[in-house]
């Protein structure tokens, strides 16, 4: 007979067959708010790279309508995730996202790199700051499902493992991540929409260096953002590690949290996948289908 708690079922699950139950565990039930957490934290890393935040910001998306960017990509991304990426809602969401790649020559080590994010960013969170970190098994899941992800996404060369994927982002980043005009431009109007999901516009100022002190100092030179006080890069840390603490002491998730599910602003009837994204044929600057852009305008999966 399974437990109650949801979370509990992953244990008796088989990594390598079902990775998407279990990845769909860990996202709803097991780690729901620090996963997303992650997710957006992993933005950043690929706004350093100047490759893909040229593409980003070539767009005028970020500019021009950053909380539909946002939502468009978490649903996008959320529907395979919550539903199976083979099921009809799942294939639809990567059909647009295919969709809107096709109007881009893009790079495919930019394509891994941001795949590579998925995977290690809420690994690594959850090593610092969740109730507990995942477990080996789990994260064979978590690779698993976004190497499956990437396959239908038309991704080449696709590292086999999470040390490959370490391995390939961390060459990335020693070799491509440095400044660019484009990095600041998309990482600061980022950092000010997910501030204001918390916090009225007038105490930004406050919020972004708590925000910055989860970020590691490299990154953050490299998205020319200014470094936050010594005082909160080791009080924000703490206390997120104190949380945890108190996390371990809280009953568990019994129902799903389902991004999918969430009222939106921008939506407030709900969504269509089919009207998701962006149109980029149609927005100035934007590539035709088809043109190559010049290296440091190749984009990348990057929400």
């Amino acid at each position: 007979m399974f437990s109650a708690r949801p979370e509990d079922r992953i244990s008796a699950m088989c990594a390598e067959t079902d990775f998407e139950q279990i990845a769909r565990l860990l996202t709803t039930h097991a780690f729901s708010w620090d996963i997303e957490r992650a997710l957006e934290l992993a933005l950043f890393r690929t706004y350093a790279m100047p490759s893909i935040s040229s593409l980003l910001a070539r767009t005028g998306e970020f500019a021009a309508r950053p909380a539909k960017r946002y939502d468009d990509t978490e649903l996008l991304l959320s529907e395979p995730l919550e539903n199976g990426l083979d099921s009809a809602r799942g294939r639809a969401a990567i059909s647009r996202i295919n969709e809107m790649h096709g109007h881009y020559r893009i790079a495919n080590d930019d394509m891994i790199y941001v795949l590579g994010t998925f995977v290690l960013e809420p690994i690594r969170w959850l090593d610092r700051f969740g109730r507990r970190a995942m477990t080996p098994h789990e994260q064979r899941a978590w690779t698993n499902y976004y190497r499956a992800l990437g396959e239908r996404l038309g991704i080449r060369d696709i590292p086999a493992d999470l040390a490959g994927f370490a391995a390939f982002n961390a060459r990335a980043e020693r070799e491509r991540r440095r400044f660019a005009p484009s990095n600041r431009e998309v990482a600061q109007a980022t950092l000010d929409l997910l501030l204001g999901f918390y916090l009225p516009r007038g105490l930004f100022g406050l919020g972004r260096p708590v925000v910055l002190a989860l970020l590691d100092p490299p990154l953050g030179e490299a998205m020319g953002l200014p470094h936050p006080p010594r005082a909160l890069r080791i009080g924000v840390p703490a206390a997120m590690r104190l949380r945890r603490l108190v996390l371990r002491a809280l009953p568990r998730r019994r129902r799903p949290r389902l991004v999918t599910a969430r009222w939106r602003a921008g939506y407030p009837e709900g969504y269509e996948i089919a009207a998701l994204g962006t149109w980029p044929a149609a927005r100035p600057g934007a590539c035709p289908r088809g043109e190559t852009l010049s290296r440091e305008g190749r984009g990348s999966a990057a929400r």
